[in-house]
């Protein structure tokens, strides 16, 4: 997004570091000009765009052009207009349904085809959605970051940050992109069950400590922990 605040640290880059150890591996067992696209999906203000910030850098001295596509900037309600709508709508209208999937759809197919796309670009100063012309046959992998974005199809690497908004609270309010009311709260919480929904599809998982993990190794908090008592 244009206008936006990021804030990058080592715990950024040591995080890139190892997922693009992986994506490298990965890469190695493709055959020439495999178009592989990896995902980032966690809550607001869990680190996705410092993220794939970093990434991209990191496999830029791998000499691979990376394109960075935020999935934020496909909402089917442009930004001036989503709190009057979900206002109308309800809570309950918040989730994966408000990105335009099939916008989403055709900018990976135009990807994979190396074909130039119209691509949306939300400007955060004015809050207008702006259109930007994309030339994928100049790009070798494709990264896609946002709330839901390991939910789009032909995903190669599915990461998920496993961070709360109650966890980021501070980098929000940092970032100041919308202001903290009862109204934004209760968004972040919508937000924050349709984001866990989609922790199961992710092939690594950054911990709260922001290190790299396999699925398997992370404990899911957000399920209650067996009884030991056989109860």
């Amino acid at each position: 997004m244009l206008g936006d605040v990021l804030l990058i640290n080592d715990m950024h880059k040591e995080a890139a570091a190892a997922i693009c150890e992986k994506v490298m591996e990965d890469l190695g067992k493709k055959e020439d000009r495999y178009r592989y696209i990896v995902g980032i999906a966690g809550e607001s203000g869990s680190g996705k765009s410092e993220l794939s910030h970093t990434l991209a850098k990191a496999l830029k001295a791998h000499h691979i052009r990376v394109k960075i596509i935020h999935t934020d900037n496909y909402y089917k309600i442009q930004p001036l207009l989503r709190e009057e709508w979900r206002r109308n709508k309800g809570f309950e209208m918040i989730g994966h349904g408000e990105y335009d999937w099939v916008k989403i759809k055709k900018t990976i197919r135009d990807y994979k085809e190396e074909q130039e796309c119209m691509v949306p670009c939300v400007d955060l100063i004015p809050e207008q959605v702006d259109k930007l012309l994309v030339d994928f046959e100049k790009i070798d992998l494709l990264i896609l970051d946002g709330l839901y974005a390991i939910k789009a199809p032909d995903i190669d690497m599915r990461i998920f940050i496993d961070l709360t908004y109650h966890e980021t609270k501070i980098n929000q309010i940092i970032r100041m992109k919308e202001a903290l009311t009862d109204f934004r709260l209760n968004i972040l919480e919508r937000e924050h069950q349709a984001v866990r929904s989609l922790r199961l599809m992710a092939n690594y998982i950054i911990d709260k400590t922001y290190q790299l993990k396999l699925p398997e190794e992370v404990e899911d908090a957000s399920v209650p922990p067996k009884d030991t008592q056989g109860n």
